[in-house]
């Protein structure tokens, strides 16, 4: 079972309640304490584009990344209409190659935990090449105790025309989560059933922080003031060095 394919159509619909405006408060205030000139944006793993879209319509230039083709096809769909739409890239993150450097890149709603602990270094690599000196990085995660308290529950989620059913299977041995999903959708009056495995891993914070700095990142800041600080969210904030 593969991950974002049957499930990017709804995506939004079962998501409803993610605070976008408030992610990009945060990032704007983030921008303004770091100062300089912000205004080309790297939306690293981007999915859908909602973030992508708020930042455009703030008058940003926008750049979307994702390593989903069906993801990004929602993404395509909901900034055709913008008067400047963003760039999207169908690009894994630990093969991220952009045409220049960006003034930052975000990453947000557990972009990073998505990804395998072998490639972080690779990622902030390419990161580090692809934003310029004293640009900044920022993303959140989910702190480990958050997934480690999901294991063995199981979430219902229902639309008029869409039923959710998934699970929660922390794994010691991976330090990671894993999510068994079904998807139900209304097919006139018949319901087709589809199936999606999503895996999001543990990172500890201090690691990420570690391996930030020996990409070059500096003044990494970890921030547990941040939008869903209570739902075991963490954002983490870095300089580019020189």
């Amino acid at each position: 079972m593969s991950s974002y394919s049957s499930l990017a159509a709804w995506y939004d619909q079962l998501t409803g309640d993610v605070p976008y405006q408030s992610f990009a408060d945060f990032y704007e205030t983030e921008f303004a304490h770091v100062g300089g000139e912000f205004r080309l944006l790297l939306d690293f793993c981007c999915g859908t584009g909602t973030l992508t879209a708020e930042l455009t319509r703030r008058g940003y230039e926008m750049i979307g990344v994702d390593a989903s083709v069906d993801m990004l096809m929602q993404a395509q769909d909901k900034c055709a209409s913008l008067p400047t739409p963003p760039l999207f890239l169908h690009q894994r993150a630990e093969e991220l190659d952009l045409y220049g450097t960006v003034d930052a890149a975000i990453c947000s709603l557990d972009g990073m935990n998505y990804l395998a602990p072998e490639l972080l270094p690779e990622v902030f690599r390419r990161l580090h090449l692809f934003v310029r000196p004293g640009g900044l990085v920022l993303f959140d995660v989910r702190l480990p105790k958050w997934f480690r308290d999901l294991d063995g529950q199981i979430f219902l989620d229902e639309k008029d025309d869409v039923f959710c059913v998934w699970r929660a299977d922390f794994q010691e041995a991976q330090n990671a989560i894993v999510y068994g999903m079904d998807l139900f959708e209304r097919r006139g009056r018949l319901w087709q059933r589809s199936g999606e495995e999503h895996i999001e891993y543990a990172h500890d914070p201090e690691q990420l922080r570690t391996i930030m700095e020996n990409a070059g990142f500096c003044n990494v800041v970890l921030h547990g003031d941040c939008p869903q600080n209570d739902q075991g969210r963490l954002f983490i904030s870095a300089i580019r060095g020189e």
